[in-house]
C-alpha cells in the first residue's frame, strides 16, 4: 500500500520531493539521491525523461529506491508510450511494489536532446487517469478485457493554478478529479496571493473533499535561474518582487535566500485551507530538501 496515500489519509501534512534519474545507467546515483531524501519526506517522485532528455526509465529508477526502503512515486507521461505500453507499464509498477503513479502529459519533445523523435500521444493525461483508474477499481482494460488481477495504486495528477484564465484552471482540476486522481502536485508556487485565489476557488466548489492537494515548492538557487524560469517556463508565475530579492543578496547567499523563500511559501501553504502538504522540487540540490523541511518544521516525518 502507498504510505503517501497512509500519511494523506491520516489527515497529516505530507511532503514529497522529486528525484531526477542519470542521464546513465549508474544505479549508484539514484540511490545516493534517495539517502539525501530518506526520512526528510513520505514519497519520492521520479521524473520520466523530463524536459524530454533521455534518462534512466522512471520504473528502474523507482524500482530501486522501493529496493532501498523509500516509498516512491512513478511519473508517467504519454508522449513516449501508446496505450499497450502506458497499460502494460502500469501492470508491471504494481507487481513490483510501487504505489504511487502521477499521470502527465510531459515537456515536448522539440526541447529534449532527441528533437526529431515523433510525439505519441495516443491517449492524453486524463484519459490516462481513467485508465489507470478504471484498471484499478473496475479490473479492466482499454476495450474491456478484464485483468486476472488489478493494480494497486495511489493515483495523482499535475496541476497550474497560474495559467489563464483561472476560472478554467480549477474547472480542469474537477476534470481530473472526475478522471480519478487521488492527489494533485501543483505547478511551483511563487505567487502566493494567484494560488490562494486558485485554492479558495476549489475549496468554494468542495474540489479538496475530494482530493489531497500537495502544493509544489522549488528553491531558487540563483537571480538567473528566477529570471530565466519567469521568461522561458511556459506556466511559471514569478513576481518581480522574487527576482529582485534574489537579486539583493551577495552570490555567495543567494542559495540560503532561495531556500529562506521556500520555506516561507510552505509555512504559508500550512495555513490555507485545502492544501494537504508540498511537493519540494529542489531541482538536483536533493540535499537542500532536509534543510529546507526541517525549518519548515515538518520534521520528523512520519516512519515508512
Amino acid at each position: 500500500m502507498s504510505h503517501l496515500k497512509q500519511i494523506l489519509e491520516k489527515g497529516e501534512f505530507a511532503v514529497t520531493a522529486e528525484c531526477g534519474p542519470p542521464k546513465g545507467a549508474d544505479s549508484e546515483i539514484v540511490l545516493r539521491k534517495g539517502d539525501l531524501l530518506r526520512d526528510k519526506v513520505d514519497a519520492v517522485n521520479v521524473t520520466d525523461n523530463q524536459t524530454a532528455i533521455v534518462r534512466m526509465s522512471s520504473l528502474a529508477a523507482c524500482t530501486l529506491l522501493r529496493g532501498a526502503g523509500l516509498d516512491p512515486v512513478l511519473q508517467m507521461v504519454v508522449r513516449d508510450r501508446n496505450r499497450i505500453a502506458l497499460q502494460s507499464d502500469i501492470l508491471g509498477a504494481s507487481a513490483l511494489g510501487i504505489g504511487n503513479l502521477l499521470c502527465l502529459s510531459g515537456d515536448h519533445q522539440s526541447f529534449g536532446n532527441q528533437p526529431q523523435t515523433v510525439g505519441v500521444f495516443d491517449l492524453d493525461s486524463i484519459q490516462l487517469l481513467q485508465t489507470v483508474k478504471a484498471m484499478r477499481d473496475e479490473g479492466t482494460i482499454l476495450g474491456g478485457d478484464r485483468l486476472s488481477a488489478r493494480p494497486d495504486l495511489f493515483i495523482g495528477a499535475a496541476a497550474n493554478p497560474f495559467a489563464d484564465p483561472l476560472e478554467f484552471r480549477v474547472t480542469r482540476l474537477a476534470k481530473k478529479i472526475r478522471a480519478g486522481a487521488d492527489f494533485i502536485q501543483t505547478q511551483c508556487i511563487y505567487n502566493l496571493d494567484r494560488f490562494k485565489t486558485w485554492i479558495s476557488t476549489a475549496v468554494d466548489r468542495g474540489l479538496p473533499e475530494k482530493v489531497y492537494i500537495l502544493g509544489g515548492v522549488t528553491p531558487l538557487k540563483s537571480p538567473g535561474m528566477a529570471r530565466y524560469m519567469k521568461n522561458r517556463v511556459s506556466g511559471m508565475d514569478i513576481p518581480d518582487e522574487i527576482v529582485k530579492r534574489m537579486e539583493g543578496v551577495p552570490k555567495e547567499k543567494q542559495r540560503e535566500e532561495g531556500i529562506r523563500i521556500c520555506v516561507e511559501t510552505i509555512l504559508r501553504l500550512k495555513e490555507m485551507p485545502g492544501v494537504s502538504g508540498v511537493h519540494i522540487m529542489a531541482i538536483e540540490w536533493e540535499e537542500a530538501v532536509g534543510e529546507i523541511v526541517e525549518r519548515a518544521g515538518l520534521l520528523p516525518r512520519p516512519g515508512f
